[in-house]
Order: structure tokens, then C-alpha cells, then sequence
């Protein structure tokens, strides 16, 4: 059956904007912006790179080659779990990496924000959908937000076009899409704020 224009516009947008391809922006923006010796600005990208992005991507690729994950969009919330689980496990190896390096406070702040709110979403998960493209999504435009005043905002039509292409695709259904841009967004920056309030210079 042949997809209409819309639909693959949807499937590009969910595609690109995966929680994984936002660490891989934030943290070189943050590398650049908090870090002044040339090796932590290398391990932020690189940690952000390997345990933020490529580990992801090849965990999926793996999980869905041996049919642990039906189809792309991970359609069954049953089958969301293991892949939460072994992402936490990359973001914890990570975690360890920034902190041991003395990487800035808010770099491993919004890190932990993927530890964190991964736990939530997994206890979410068991009983409603909610979307984890627009929580990754909208968590970044806080971390953003926060380190950048309103600068953050301009995520807003990022936020809303992936919003629209869950929605567009059948993933999710709008409460769900809402619930997880507003649950990304406040989860997000509540933890930063808070994590650089007790362990930074505020």
C-alpha cells in the first residue's frame, strides 16, 4: 500500500528526532559551553556518543533482528521494558564516566535526568503508553532551557512536530504525546535545577 506524503514526512521526523540523536546535540553544546580543558570537552561528546547514542541504536537494531522488538515503533508496551532496562545500564556506565572526569554539574545533571526519568517511564509503561520520543524531546528543551534561558524555547516547534508524527504514525494518541512532552519537560528541569542548587555554585 502506498504511503502518503504526510506519513512519510512522519516517519522521517520519528526517525531523526529519537531521544539518542537530542544527547548527541545537547551534550556538544554543553561541552562547549561548560567545559574549558580540551579532554573533558572530548569525554562529554564521547561518552555522550557512545553510551548515549550508538550503544542505543545498536541495542535496538540487535533487539529487533531477533524479534524481541515486533516492529519499529516498539508498538507493544510489553516489549519496552528490557530495552529501558539495558539503556539504564548504558546511561549508568556513563554517569560514572562524567562524574569520575569532573565533567560540569549540569552536563551530569541532565545525564542523570536519562537515568531517572527511564525508571519512571518503565513504572508508567505497565499500565499506559506514554511517548518517549516527545519526553526526550521536551526533556531536552529544559535541559536546554536551563542552561540557556529562552534559548530553549526554539525546541517548541521541534517538540510539537514530533508530537505530531506519533501521533500521525499511530504510536500514541494525543493525551499520551502531552502527557509525555509535559512529563519530559518538568521531570527535567525540576532534577537539574535541583541537582545544580545542591552539588554546583547555585
Amino acid at each position: 500500500m502506498k504511503k502518503s506524503l504526510s506519513y512519510k514526512i512522519a516517519r522521517t521526523i520519528s526517525t531523526i528526532c529519537v531521544p539518542p540523536s537530542f544527547t548527541i546535540l545537547l551534550f556538544t553544546f554543553f561541552a562547549f559551553k561548560y567545559e574549558h580543558d580540551p579532554r573533558k570537552i572530548l569525554i562529554t561528546i564521547l561518552t555522550a556518543f557512545v553510551f548515549g547514542f550508538t550503544l542505543q541504536i545498536i541495542l535496538f537494531i540487535l533487539l529487533r533482528r531477533r524479534g524481541i522488538i515486533a516492529d519499529l515503533d516498539v508498538s507493544d508496551k510489553e516489549e519496552r521494558t528490557m530495552p529501558f532496562m539495558i539503556s539504564i545500564i548504558f546511561y549508568l556506565a556513563g554517569l560514572l564516566i562524567l562524574v569520575f572526569a569532573g565533567i560540569n554539574i549540569v552536563s551530569i545533571g541532565f545525564w542523570f535526568c536519562y537515568i531517572s526519568n527511564t525508571l519512571i517511564v518503565i513504572f508508567i509503561n505497565r499500565i499506559w503508553k506514554i511517548s518517549v520520543h516527545a519526553t526526550g524531546a521536551a526533556g531536552s528543551a529544559a535541559a536546554l532551557t536551563f542552561a540557556a534561558g529562552t534559548v530553549g524555547l526554539w525546541l517548541i516547534p521541534v517538540i510539537t512536530a514530533v508530537g505530531w508524527s506519533r501521533v500521525k504514525l499511530k504510536c500514541h494518541n494525543f493525551a499520551q504525546v502531552a502527557a509525555g512532552a509535559v512529563f519530559g519537560f518538568c521531570s527535567t528541569y525540576v532534577q537539574i535545577y535541583f541537582i545544580y542548587r545542591w552539588f554546583g555554585h547555585g
